[in-house]
């Protein structure tokens, strides 16, 4: 395989891994901020200013909104838990990419 193929791919993950992330920053304030109006339980174990919090990015990447019988939640949740996880997909492709590349020039 070709060094500058895999580069190449390796640049496309990481493309994609930046489509994740404004997936991201549209859905999960969206999400913070229905968690803040409606489920004050669910605030008090996420903190307020939870947007990056690990605490936070953990519940959310272990889907535990799934645990409250709210349709709105989840429908903003469940795509900012998709995009989260492209993000982290995109950038270990890609990192790993990359080192396939350097390893192969």
């Amino acid at each position: 395989m070709d060094a500058d193929l895999v580069l190449f791919l390796a640049l496309t993950a990481f493309a994609v891994a930046i489509a994740g992330a404004t997936a991201f920053v549209i859905f999960w304030p969206l999400a913070l901020v229905h968690i803040r109006d409606r489920h004050p339980q669910i605030t008090a174990v996420l903190g307020h200013g939870a947007f990056l919090k690990p605490k936070a990015l953990a519940w959310l990447l272990r889907a535990q909104y799934r645990a409250t019988p709210d349709p709105g939640l989840a429908g903003l949740a469940a795509p900012a838990r998709i995009s989260l996880l492209v993000i982290l997909g995109g950038l270990a492709l890609g990192g790993v990419l990359w080192i396939l590349g350097q390893a192969l020039s």
